[in-house]
């Protein structure tokens, strides 16, 4: 009996003697891992440079005059960072506690967690720290599958996370993992998957929130609370967070359960180029930041990446107005496109008017050949009749609607002719005292329609042109508002100014004889009294003025110019027409404050250029006459007060009953409707056409601009004035001391005429050919 427990006990001191052995030398083997990864056995380890400046590519960002972020330009990474005291309290528990329990006690390596997955074999969970998170991330990049490369990249991380504890604080450590983490759908870094997916800043996020984000880090596309497949995992596995909130004491259990109940909620915003803010804007800046990279080295020699290096950009939109702006363009063309389509149901050759069919077919083939389809194809090898085949063949597709996108089923060759029925718009708005840009629309959906009606396009501005007409004569011959001149047919003879065949322009309406003040002229749009002027004053000057005034498009100096036959861009109008409001001074305009590197260096700021281009007095009386175009002219909609219900087409009675001083335009056919609107702090300028000139309605009552363009500025309009915080002007605009031009005008029956039919306008004209 003696001998058997002698044995016994011989033989489980030899098992202990073993287990000991085998945990030694286990631990032993760890270490000498863990030295020759120190010594860069698995391959080299960042140096301590590296470590104080880990290379991550950073999205430059794009931030607003009110502090908000309009978009990022990146590549692969939408990252932007942020410091840890950016990031709320309940997001850093709901992380410690689910990722890593004992984050404050450890250095790194938490040995405790290590222990209990190896005894568990992985099966009570991971032992990766924080810390060895994030070296993953910074440093080791994705997994690997094969099990000695993976240990090897363990043994890295051990390495890199011990010298990452010495090198940053605790808080540091956590808010440069949650930068690095990737969320999906373009979603790189707790701020962009904060702004994703809650349409907020991550100082913004509740609890629920928070818990949402921490739930993805395990697995974002498999917990992704977006995704409609693994909403349900999200839920649980956001349940599981508030579960290790409770067990660590950050939440009492009654807390646990009532946010348990709640329903996964999140308010998805996407990041992509094409979505978000200011999305025309965005395009035109990224060109303009292109250059300037290149122009504007850095101190090495090399280049800023505007996808990589985490540049703050700073810009003159403001983000409320542009919202504003953004919602004005889709409410009117909305409805205007609804009108559209019902008149097009009537035209055999829609969308186009005055064209024949092999012109039609000739748009379309060339809208054909400018498409992604048609390109790839042709670098493909592919024939033309394969091509032909492709494009007259029904496949499933998504289209644009203006009340959200379609699908259906269309052959490419069809979609071409039915994008062409859409009516397009662009409206820019600038401060004229500053050249501000404060808005930007160049167009109703950039991820459909990428041509930006505010700096690509060039179209017939039509009677919008007459103001510096009238302002040339008036800066030139010292003339008045209350000249008058006859409402007669006016020639400009063959030769003069070099035209070829004598000049007569007629007026929209056929009523002649009576004398008329300038203000009535401007006011009723009157091509006879635009003729006479330009040709006391020539062609040359006017295009002298315009150019000084902003107009960058070269023009030629003819008489048509006075009815507005030249094609200019919607910026460079509204930058003009700025001149007026700001007292004669030119202001270039501005779209960029400051550009800083991803430290908060600035790397440059801008100022605007800014000359005397009219008197002071030359202005004023200017503004004068386009306010006689708002209180009796062709854009008295915007003074009218109907009490029987809104217009079908325009949706006014707008009842604006400050100073306004505006000017619509319509061309030829109705191809083009414009309306410039002024108020003393800004200047908003707005167009609406086809894509194609043969694109229009086919009257006049739909298709001016008091139709197609007004009402857009009439709905941005009362958006900035109902918002108290933008301090938009009601005032009237600042009349100068000792005015030497006399703007006292006596009333003639004429006005009162005007300003009683115009009151109760639907139908007024304003072409000019």
């Amino acid at each position: 009996m003696t001998k058997k427990t002698t044995t016994d006990t011989t033989s489980f001191k030899k098992y202990i003697k073993w287990f000991w052995m085998l945990v030694l030398g286990g631990f032993l083997f760890i270490c000498f891992l863990f030295l020759l990864a120190s010594w860069g056995v698995f391959g080299e380890l960042p140096s301590f440079e590296e470590l104080e400046n880990p290379k991550s590519d950073l999205a430059t960002e794009v931030i607003s005059a009110d502090g908000k972020t309009l978009g990022k330009y990146y590549v692969k990474a939408n990252r932007t960072p942020i410091l840890y005291k950016d990031l709320p309290q309940n997001l850093v528990d709901a992380l410690v506690a689910t990722e890593d329990e004992r984050f404050y006690e450890h250095s790194g390596i938490d040995f405790r967690g290590l222990a209990r997955a190896v005894a568990k074999l992985g099966a009570g969970g991971g032992a990766s720290t924080i810390t060895q998170q994030l070296a993953k991330n910074l440093f080791t990049g994705r997994a690997s599958s094969n099990i000695f490369i993976r240990i090897s990249q363990k043994m890295k991380e051990w390495v890199v996370a011990t010298k990452l504890e010495r090198q940053y604080t605790k808080q540091e450590i956590i808010a440069m993992y949650l930068n690095t983490q990737g969320f999906l759908f373009n979603a790189t870094g707790i701020r962009s998957a904060s702004r994703i997916y809650f349409g907020k800043e991550p100082k913004e996020l509740d609890l629920q929130e928070s818990a949402i984000l921490v739930a993805m880090l395990k697995n974002p596309r498999q917990f992704n609370p977006h995704r409609e497949r693994s909403k349900k995992k999200s839920l649980s596995r956001r349940n599981v967070v508030f579960g290790q909130m409770e067990k660590n004491g950050l939440l009492s259990e009654q807390e646990k359960d009532s946010l348990q109940k709640l329903p996964l909620k999140i308010n998805f915003t996407p990041e992509s180029h094409s979505d978000g803010s200011a999305t025309y804007f965005r395009e035109h800046l990224r060109d303009f930041l292109k250059k300037w990279a290149k122009d504007n080295p850095k101190a090495d020699g090399s280049n800023y990446n505007i996808y990589k290096d985490g540049l703050k950009v700073f810009v003159t939109i403001d983000s409320r107005m542009q919202k504003y702006a953004e919602e004005a363009v889709a409410e009117h063309m909305t409805n205007l496109q609804d009108h559209f389509f019902k008149e097009q149901k009537r035209n055999k050759t829609a969308p186009f008017y005055d064209i024949e069919k092999s012109d039609i077919t000739k748009i379309l083939n060339r809208e054909k050949k400018n498409s992604d389809r048609y390109k790839r194809m042709k670098a493909q090898g592919k024939s033309s009749k394969d091509i032909e085949k492709a494009f007259t063949t029904k496949t499933d597709m998504r289209v644009f609607s203006h009340k959200g996108d379609i699908d259906t089923i269309m052959s490419p060759y069809d979609s071409i002719k039915y994008y062409k029925h859409f009516l397009r718009s662009g409206l820019v708005s600038i401060e004229p005292q500053t050249g501000h840009i404060k808005a930007w629309v160049g167009g109703i959906n950039n991820k459909y329609f990428k041509y930006d009606a505010v700096a690509q396009q060039k179209r017939q501005v039509g009677s919008t042109f007459k103001p510096f007409v009238y302002a040339t004569a008036i800066n030139q011959l010292n003339m008045s508002p209350c000249d008058q001149f006859p409402n007669t047919l006016y020639t400009i003879p063959k030769g003069k100014y070099g035209i070829p065949e004598d000049w007569t322009p007629e007026n929209s309406s056929p009523k002649y004889g009576e004398m008329l003040t300038l203000k009535q002229g401007l006011a009723g749009s009157v091509n006879t009294m635009s003729a006479r002027l330009i040709d006391k004053v020539s062609p040359i000057n006017v295009a002298r003025l315009a150019a000084s005034a902003g107009i960058e498009t070269e023009i030629q100096a003819n008489p048509s110019i006075a009815l507005g036959a030249v094609e200019l861009g919607l910026l460079e109008m509204v930058s003009a027409y700025s001149t007026f409001a700001n007292k004669g001074l030119r202001v270039s305009p501005m779209m960029i404050s400051r550009i800083e590197d991803k430290n908060g260096t600035v790397l440059m700021e801008f100022v605007p250029e800014s000359k005397e281009v009219l008197s002071e007095d030359s202005a004023y009386t200017i503004l004068n006459l386009m306010e006689g175009v708002t209180q009796s002219g062709s854009g008295a909609r915007l003074r009218s007060n109907w009490t029987s219900g809104k217009d079908a087409v325009t949706g006014f009675p707008y009842n604006f009953k400050n100073a306004i001083a505006g000017k619509t335009g319509t061309t030829q056919n109705q191809s083009d409707g414009w309306f410039m609107g002024i108020v003393p702090n800004l200047a908003t300028g707005v167009w609406t056409g086809g894509d194609d000139r043969a694109t229009h309605f086919a009257g006049i009552t739909k298709g001016q601009g008091a139709t197609m363009s007004l009402p857009t500025w009439a709905l941005f309009m009362k958006k900035c004035y109902a918002d108290k915080t933008l301090k938009i002007s009601k005032s009237n605009f600042s009349k100068p001391e000792n005015l030497s031009i006399n703007l006292d005008c006596s009333k003639t029956a004429k006005d009162e005429k005007d300003g009683e039919e115009n009151n109760d306008q639907k139908n007024e004209e304003d072409t000019d050919f």
